[in-house]
């Protein structure tokens, strides 16, 4: 049985409607990786609110159960920060931050993933990546936001040897795989921190943009953004966990996304080959995070669904260093202990597959 919306939520969404609660359901609508329920609730005759409305013309408006570890006041200041800047994000109706409690607009069910064909993604991602210039284009002192600093991009690389190469995999974990690890992710952050940083979304992909009945896109799930590396959310977006596509194609989106940046000021004239190996970088960096962010919602939350997107995941890394190499003392040697202690253990493991990429022939 899914959860169910606690009688305090209902109680508190009619008092902000000024309803009773036998006015009310509320349908759980999802959970994602965090602690977080999201509740559609039907209402009859809401006032005062932007709402979307089902069948049956009732309102619909979403209840949200979110505990004081999801970054409850981030979220409410970035959604207002977004929507000064006419970017697309859910409305606001009432918030509780003691209780957790957030009543938002219904934005409807239609994330971007299952939009994307062969035939669509063009257009689909180049309005995505004009979101995401949008977003780094804000003025940094006024999203008055934490910077996406050495410490904290180390503290997202040390969640992969504990909770994937070690308590998934039962990779050894001595001294020399720290040092080795240590190495490599040096040259992570190093590029990561020459870049110039901008407001990041930080988890820009296609189940965090929403189409909406007259096709705009919609942003969610920011509650989290840091002013970071320019390249992290394209990166996020063009080798996203769900979805992956050819390099050439890739390249080809990230390409007008530069020369977009530049040409709306967000950066210098950065050459395509630096904004390329950032990118790259930026991808590896990110990917070795959710390595051990995917394992540790399997072992520690019990949410085995995501052990099914490691092999995307592998997949991206393993081209990544592949191509860096050659280039990188500490990417070689990180690649030969890859090849030799972690895909032989993935490989023997029930959720792998062979990842597949949209559009290869």
């Amino acid at each position: 049985m899914p959860p169910q919306a606690s009688s305090q939520l209902l109680q508190w969404v009619a008092g902000e409607l000024g309803q009773c609660t036998s006015a009310l359901t509320a349908q759980l609508i999802a959970g994602d990786a965090s602690p977080r329920r999201y509740y559609r609730v039907h209402a009859v005759d809401a006032v005062n609110a932007r709402l979307l409305e089902d069948e049956a013309g009732a309102a619909t408006l979403v209840a949200v159960e979110s505990p004081a570890t999801e970054k409850n006041p981030e979220f409410l200041a970035m959604r207002a920060l977004l929507e000064r800047a006419g970017i697309r994000v859910p409305g606001l109706i009432a918030s509780d931050l003691e209780q957790g409690y957030l009543l938002l607009e219904d934005l409807g069910d239609e994330l971007l993933l299952p939009r994307l064909t062969l035939a669509t993604v063009d257009d689909w991602y180049t309005r995505s990546l004009k979101v995401s210039a949008h977003i780094a284009a804000l003025p940094s002192i006024d999203a008055n936001v934490p910077p996406y600093d050495k410490d904290f991009l180390q503290l997202e690389l040390d969640i992969c040897p504990e909770w994937f190469f070690q308590r998934l995999l039962g990779v050894e974990w001595g001294r020399a795989e720290q040092r080795l690890f240590q190495n490599f992710s040096d040259t992570l952050i190093a590029s990561a921190t020459e870049q110039p940083q901008v407001v990041v979304h930080r988890d820009f992909h296609s189940r965090n943009l929403m189409v909406l009945p007259d096709s705009e896109l919609a942003v969610i799930d920011f509650q989290g953004a840091l002013v970071g590396p320019i390249t992290y959310d394209p990166v996020s977006l063009l080798k996203d966990c769900y979805i992956t596509w050819p390099r050439a194609r890739q390249l080809t989106w990230l390409e007008a996304h530069r020369r977009r940046l530049i040409d709306q000021g967000v950066m210098t004239d950065i050459d395509a080959a630096t904004f390329t190996r950032w990118f790259d970088l930026m991808g590896l960096q990110r990917h070795i995070k959710v390595l051990g962010i995917f394992a540790r919602l399997a072992l520690r939350d019990d949410k085995p669904a995501y052990l099914s997107d490691l092999p995307v995941v592998l997949a991206y890394v393993h081209e990544a260093l592949a191509l860096y190499a050659a280039h990188h003392v500490d990417v070689a040697a990180f690649y030969d202990w890859l090849l030799a202690e972690v895909l032989p253990r993935a490989r023997q493991q029930a959720w792998w597959h062979e990842a597949t990429v949209f559009g290869q022939a």
